[in-house]
């Protein structure tokens, strides 16, 4: 019999398809899952607000005692009235400096989460697309942050669709970067966070909420960002999706891409049988 009691999943290329929906036999296993007792939670660098959706389509939305960890575990949420139960940010200064950075380049969109909003700025239309099933964004030309002061930043990011680009910048930026969490998303994105505040932590925490020790949760992802609680549960597993060069970390990779329902061989494997 399974000993696993959480199972705390990505939900872009891993949990949702590349339509960003979720597959019939990922919804069915997860169902499964949750009979047996359980829990599942979404872990993306979402905000909350856009995982309402998937929320409603496994049973969680608006149910108390079940979890959301979202903005890379910036805030994590309990379901019900989606109550904020931790919330850590990014200095306007820091953010302010990566806004002005990416627009003195001009080849890089910019995204600046708040709790409660999305603002971007040098939008192409491939991301616009992108986004449009995802999550609203505000669209801005301001020139600073100034017009957000008294708002408490959660994370930024810079987006461009070449994903060798972004890793030179990340490694150009370590002069800034000293007190924050930096990774990468959907091969487009470089995101970041507090110093602490990734996927991996947010786990740990949540787990002391709950008191579920790591060794009893599988965690499942696709990418850098999803590295810390790949490496933090007691079984992390990549997707078969997952660029190569992190696959070798995961305990276990599957065999079925998203498109395929990953997330429900790892279910079905590890929980269910």
């Amino acid at each position: 019999m399974s000993s696993y009691k959480l199972i705390a999943s990505d939900l872009d290329e891993t949990l949702l398809d590349s339509e960003h929906c979720l597959p019939k036999n990922v919804r069915e296993a997860v169902l499964a899952a949750r009979k047996k007792g359980v829990k599942f939670v979404p872990a993306s660098g979402r905000n909350y607000q856009s995982i309402q959706v998937t929320l409603r389509e496994l049973g969680l939305y608006d149910q108390p005692d079940e979890y959301t960890i979202s903005f890379n575990s910036g805030i994590i949420t309990e379901n019900k009235d989606n109550h904020i139960i931790s919330m850590e940010g990014i200095s306007h200064e820091f953010a302010n400096e990566i806004l002005q950075r990416a627009l003195t380049l001009g080849d890089l969109c910019v995204h600046v989460y708040t709790a409660h909003k999305i603002w971007a700025w040098n939008v192409p239309e491939i991301e616009r697309f992108y986004t449009s099933k995802l999550q609203k964004m505000d669209e801005t030309t301001e020139p600073n942050l100034a017009f957000l002061a008294g708002e408490k930043i959660i994370k930024c990011l810079v987006m461009n669709t070449d994903a060798a680009y972004l890793h030179r910048l990340a490694a150009e930026w370590q002069d800034i970067t000293e007190d924050i969490d930096v990774s990468f998303s959907a091969n487009r994105y470089l995101e970041f966070n507090k110093k602490g505040i990734n996927k991996g932590t947010g786990l740990v925490r949540l787990g002391h909420i709950l008191n579920i020790p790591t060794k009893d949760i599988i965690a499942i992802g696709d990418n850098y960002n999803d590295l810390p609680m790949i490496k933090t549960a007691g079984l992390g597993v990549f997707m078969a999706n997952t660029p190569e060069e992190l696959k070798s970390q995961a305990d276990y990779v599957t065999t079925l891409d998203n498109n395929a329902g990953g997330v429900a061989e790892v279910i079905e494997k590890f929980v269910l049988s």
